[in-house]
């Protein structure tokens, strides 16, 4: 047990243990090998959890912005310091290639701590002048806001929860996939380091059931959840019980759309790093590849060329660029949808097979001559495979772009500045990458339309998301009645 925390949970600033919670394991993806055996959180955790965090949050959102601030930069630092070891935890929890988890991981929580550290100390209200009489508005922090963690991106999805919702007032009760458990617990050990009071960033760990158990806990003001579709219509109905604010960011079939006057190379980069980084397991992927019919073979022969020479192996190796799948089941899962593909007569370009026999590998797979109607096309894999599809007008791609139920992410690829305006204009998602693709700096809102979501994180945005405004009318003169 190589990655063994020091307990299962962190409550109101210390390392929390109880055995009566079943016990599940962390497993290494690559190998198989388990790496830290953690314990479920039975009822009376959760209320712990909870009752820290409701203890603790009144004091926290009357300090003064800026004294918040001075202790999530610290934090930020501490990250920044660690950002090896803590990458090396992530990889060990979740598979994730080294080369991969040192630059958007532990360092992109960084950056959102940083970011919203700066960004409190200038939150202000309004003056509304009404004549004799005036009001002005107040914001507020929420109160207790539960955020629940994917598998995916454990330690950055726990900093973008946790930072605008500390930055603003808030106190954070988190739930971390019992898939990838391992990296809160070090985020909260280091916020706790950067003087963070007690309560203010609890841990518990769990299943679904874990999850349900807070979501519809009367002490929780805000549910915030990274996750699957189905799993984010089950929290916003149970959240809906409540009247709780709710933030959802869920899956996606990300068009990405390349015109003939595309640069080759560069359209061929992104759809690798749309649909291969993390092996697939990114939400807003571009997972349907849009190629006018112009450029379809160049593409397609560069795509092939590039995506075969993709190493994969060791993910602790520095040189590895692909690493495993999350977990042996899941891997079974992605190469059912490869089997169905091939079966629908989808043409396979490239890959489309289980890589070894050690690990949850599966080799980078492209497939061409994909219909609308195909399952490759409809449904979310979330693994490394790509559906390359063609077109040649751009409203008739602009329409099967839209029709999904899922709204997440979409690109587009083109020289021509009126066209990329025009289509990024029209395409149903809530970002729009033009000539790139996936990059989410933090200054910049996050978030989906449609199935995919409802509210944002990062940026500006994240300010309506977790404070409330409070209006106050002043009046300044006698009161009329009719009485």
């Amino acid at each position: 047990m190589k990655a063994q925390p020091k307990a299962s949970h962190f409550i109101a600033g210390d390392w929390v243990e109880d055995t009566a919670g079943a016990a599940f394991d962390s497993i290494h993806p690559a190998t198989g090998e388990g790496i830290a055996r953690l314990h479920e959180a039975t009822p009376d955790i959760m209320s712990r959890a909870l009752d820290a965090a409701q203890a603790a949050q009144p004091a926290w959102a009357a300090l003064a912005p800026v004294e918040r601030g001075r202790i999530l930069h610290r934090a930020a630092m501490i990250m920044r310091a660690r950002n090896h070891e803590l990458s090396v935890l992530e990889t060990l929890d979740t598979g994730k290639p080294l080369q991969e988890t040192l630059v958007a991981d532990a360092a992109s929580g960084a950056d959102a701590f940083e970011y919203f550290a700066g960004f409190a100390p200038t939150v202000t209200g309004q003056t509304i002048p009404l004549g004799r009489d005036m009001a002005y508005t107040l914001r507020e922090a929420l109160g207790v806001c539960v955020g629940i963690g994917a598998w995916n991106y454990p330690i950055q999805i726990a900093s973008w929860k946790a930072a605008p919702a500390l930055a603003f007032g808030n106190a954070v009760v988190f739930k971390p996939s019992e898939m990838t458990p391992l990296s809160a617990l070090a985020l909260a050990e280091i916020l706790h380091e950067a003087g963070l009071p007690a309560g203010l960033f609890n841990v518990v760990q769990g299943r679904g059931a874990v999850g349900a158990g807070l979501v519809t806990d009367a002490r929780v003001a805000k549910v915030s959840l990274t996750g699957s579709v189905p799993t984010g219509r089950k929290v916003y109905a149970a959240a809906a019980g409540g009247i709780r604010a709710v933030t959802m960011e869920l899956g996606g079939k990300s068009p990405l759309i390349i015109f003939e006057d595309a640069d080759v190379e560069s359209a061929v980069s992104a759809a690798i790093l749309a649909n291969f980084y993390s092996s697939g397991q990114i939400c807003s992927n571009g997972t349907r590849v849009f190629v006018h019919r112009d450029i379809k073979t160049a593409f397609l022969d560069r795509l092939a060329e590039r995506t075969r020479q993709i190493r994969l192996g060791d993910p602790l190796d520095a040189k590895t660029q692909m690493g495993p799948l999350v977990s042996d089941q899941h891997m079974h899962k992605v190469l059912g949808h490869i089997a169905d593909g091939i079966a629908a007569g989808a043409r396979l370009v490239c890959g489309g097979a289980r890589h070894g026999h050690v690990g949850c590998f599966v080799q980078p797979t492209v497939f061409a001559d994909v219909r609308d109607d195909m399952a490759l096309a409809r449904e979310e894999i979330f693994g490394p495979v790509m559906s390359v599809l063609d077109f040649t007008d751009e409203d008739e791609v602009i329409t099967r772009a839209n029709a999904t139920e899922y709204g997440l992410a979409a690109g587009v690829f083109t020289r021509d500045l009126a066209r990329a305006h025009r289509v990024a204009g029209v395409l149903q998602a809530g970002t729009v990458w033009v000539n790139a693709y996936n990059l989410t700096p933090v200054e910049m809102p996050f978030g989906g339309v449609k199935a995919s979501g409802v509210g944002r994180e990062n940026g500006h945005a994240a300010l309506e998301h977790y404070t409330r405004i409070k209006s106050v009318y002043l009046g300044l003169g006698d009161v009329d009645a009719p009485y």
